[in-house]
């Protein structure tokens, strides 16, 4: 098994696309973090729709956009790469144009945008690591791939503090930042698809992946949805038990989020160098019972009496943030080894899609929970996290037996 013992950032680049491509992603992510954060906001201040017409039509957005993922993969797999990731860029600056051309009170052209949007957010993640996937082999490629989730996260982290800042200026600054978000994904369109990478799935040498049919990866498809949920702890979960339940400061959430951003921007790289040395379904397992752990260690924080709780969730939220590096620094990369060249874009498009559906209904599952109890919420998370890290290590021997017969 091949071990990365160092980080050599110009080789990094190189396997992450080159110079142009990590300038788009910069780009991008910069101008996804002026907007994303405050979409409702938007909706709710300068388009005067209801909270919860507007939240409705964001959901309905990110749900419906997931069904563009089928054909993004079957795109992938006659071997687009830079082009799918330019239009998946391309696509949100339709939604951004739509945003501002939506007059006030009208939901429907409003829900249209955010569908826009949606699709844009749903297809870049596999397009990306098809675009890696090509560049980058072996451990090389994970590193690439985690070096591309910090990039993105320090891109979003920059973009929603530049956005609060501005926040100041009321409507009139939030369609600014809806204009710039528009420019800086054209703009990240531009530089993606001037790399001009393609890839010859029938004429690339079957050697992690093999050439059979794709892989059904059944076990790890239904847990990636329960794993997901770890990525909506800290701007959902821990918000939502803060402040309602323990009655802390909405400064604890802050202060919460922003150490997620900041350790996933310095650590996910070398973590995932780390756990080289470690088969990727192993350091999978691993993440679910790091996060099985965190979660249980949630549950007891929150037993904790006043003055204590908060305090104890915010160190809690540390362990979660080390689960949640080691599930994406695994869980992509380990499809882009199991998938044939041939099916790659069809394979992360079906993860894609686990992904996306966990993201779209962990806010109503938490939201659902956490009225019953921390028992309920953090009780329920940590046993479905377990049954699907046992079921990760499952299917690793299962096809273990089979390779071997």
């Amino acid at each position: 098994m091949a071990t990365i013992t160092k980080i050599r950032p110009g080789a990094l680049v190189r396997a992450s696309g080159g110079p142009r491509y990590a300038v788009a992603l910069a780009v991008d992510a910069l101008g996804t973090g002026l907007l994303r954060p405050f979409l409702l906001l938007y909706g709710v201040t300068v388009l005067r729709l209801s909270a919860p017409a507007t939240g409705i039509a964001m959901t309905v957005g990110v749900v419906v956009g997931l069904v563009c993922m089928p054909a993004v993969g079957r795109w992938l797999d006659r071997g687009a790469r830079s082009t799918v990731v330019a239009a998946s860029m391309l696509v949100r600056v339709v939604g951004v144009a739509l945003l501002l051309a939506t007059p006030a009170g009208h939901v429907g052209l409003f829900a249209t945008a955010a569908l826009f949007l949606g699709i844009g957010n749903q297809a870049w993640p596999a397009a990306h690591a098809a675009l890696v996937a090509t560049v980058a082999h072996g451990r090389e490629r994970d590193t690439a791939l985690a070096a591309g989730r910090a990039l993105r996260n320090a891109g979003l982290g920059a973009g929603a503090l530049l956005a609060t800042a501005c926040l100041a200026g009321g409507t009139t600054a939030l369609q600014a930042l809806a204009a710039v978000t528009g420019l800086a994904y054209l703009t990240a369109a531009a530089l993606a698809w001037s790399v001009h990478l393609r890839a010859d799935p029938a004429a690339t040498p079957a050697t992690e992946g093999g050439d059979g049919p794709a892989p059904r990866m059944r076990a790890l498809l239904a847990a990636n949805v329960i794993y997901a949920f770890c990525l909506n702890i800290p701007e959902i979960a821990l918000p939502l038990v803060l402040v309602t339940q323990l009655h802390a400061s909405p400064m604890w959430s802050a202060a919460i989020f922003v150490a997620n951003t900041v350790l996933v921007v310095t650590l996910q790289v070398p973590v995932t160098v780390l756990m080289s040395r470690f088969s990727r379904r192993t350091v999978l397992a691993l993440a679910g019972g790091v996060l099985t752990a965190s979660y249980l260690g949630f549950l007891a924080a929150t037993s904790l009496g006043h003055g204590w709780a908060a305090p104890a969730v915010a160190t809690v939220s540390v362990a979660c943030t080390i689960g949640e590096i080691l599930y994406a620094g695994s869980a992509t990369a380990l499809v882009t080894v199991l998938a044939p060249a041939h099916v790659l874009g069809r394979s992360l498009a079906r993860f894609q899609l686990s992904t996306g559906f966990g993201l779209a209904v962990s806010p109503a599952v938490i939201t659902t929970l956490a009225p019953h109890g921390s028992a309920a919420l953090w009780g329920s998370l940590a046993a479905a996290t377990l049954l699907s890290a046992g079921a990760v290590a499952g299917e690793e021997d299962q096809g273990t037996r089979l390779s071997g017969s």
